[in-house]
């Protein structure tokens, strides 16, 4: 459900597999049956592409078969209850990954499936991004310990809460470059603190984003209007128009940073076409990390 239920060696042992699975893939091993006659329900709510097709590739290749199941295409459509989906499904497949609008729906699969479920993006988290993210900085930056890393926009957004978890509880360095009432939430915020005092890690809020992004090695941004936020369109501009990535900017950050973005992208809102497809952009590679991350994932509860 979140980055926060795994331990510290639950996550770094995740992504050294998820580095293991690459370099296997790059070495032509592609397909292994670790889930060999496992069925795996994706339950999506949200239009994806990178979600959908990493886990879908991720499921196939380690020889187990997945279920696409759009919730408009459900009798959740229709006014079931998630309590009752989730006991139907968990006497047809192995394992249940969601991407849902409310993190309350994820949790009440949870509680009522007594088979694993996989938090696919709610409204609160998006751990399996977080996972690529980390591996992602690891394979440009090698480590966390001595890199400086800024998420600037919507401090709120799933994830940003995600990424500071993990890197909060690995010893890393975060900013959150956010204007007032974008905060991360505060219980998160306050457990990604705890992390980082455990850790030697930190953490911090900053208003201003040339402050923040000045001799940064990572700057990280995501679209300011997610689905289902719509309607928040014009303010959500306004108040976010100051934190845009563009190439002032990242002039502040070293000069070899490494911009990411977990996509899609608004091009020229929160970031603009130069720096999103110059050199210094890792968003594709950032984007191909989904699908070993997600194999980790697989391999890891279901294998």
């Amino acid at each position: 459900m979140s980055i926060a239920d795994l331990s510290r060696d639950e996550l770094k042992s995740l992504i050294e597999l998820s580095f293991k699975l690459k370099e296997l893939y790059y070495n032509g091993v592609r397909y292994l049956n670790v889930l060999n006659g496992k069925v795996v329900a994706l339950i999506f709510e949200k239009h994806s592409t990178r979600t959908r097709v990493s886990l879908q590739v991720a499921i196939h290749q380690l020889g187990g078969h997945s279920l696409y199941l759009s919730s408009q295409e459900l009798q959740l459509a229709r006014g079931e209850p998630v309590k009752d989906t989730a006991r139907v499904l968990e006497r047809y497949v192995d394992g249940i990954a969601a991407r849902v609008y409310s993190h309350k729906s994820l949790m009440e699969l949870a509680d009522y499936a007594k088979i694993p479920v996989i938090n696919a993006l709610s409204d609160v988290e998006h751990p399996l991004q977080a996972l690529a993210d980390v591996m992602t900085i690891l394979e440009f930056k090698k480590n966390l310990k001595n890199v400086k890393i800024v998420f600037v926009g919507d401090g709120r957004d799933n994830v940003a809460h995600s990424l500071m978890l993990a890197v909060a509880m690995l010893g890393g360095t975060i900013f959150i470059a956010t204007p007032q009432g974008y905060e991360p939430e505060p219980r998160l915020y306050n457990l990604a603190r705890d992390y980082a005092n455990e850790s030697g890690g930190y953490v911090a809020i900053v208003r201003d984003p040339i402050e923040a992004v000045s001799n940064a090695d990572v700057i990280y941004t995501d679209v300011w209007i997610s689905m289902g936020q719509e309607s928040e369109r014009d303010k959500r501009v306004k108040d976010l128009r100051p934190y845009q990535v563009n190439k002032q900017l990242v002039s502040y950050a070293k000069k070899d940073y490494i911009f990411m973005h977990c996509l899609p992208a608004h091009r020229n809102e929160e970031v603009t076409e130069d720096v999103i497809e110059s050199p210094n952009s890792v968003v594709w590679q950032q984007a191909e990390n989904r699908l070993h991350t997600s194999k980790a994932v697989f391999a890891s509860i279901l294998g």
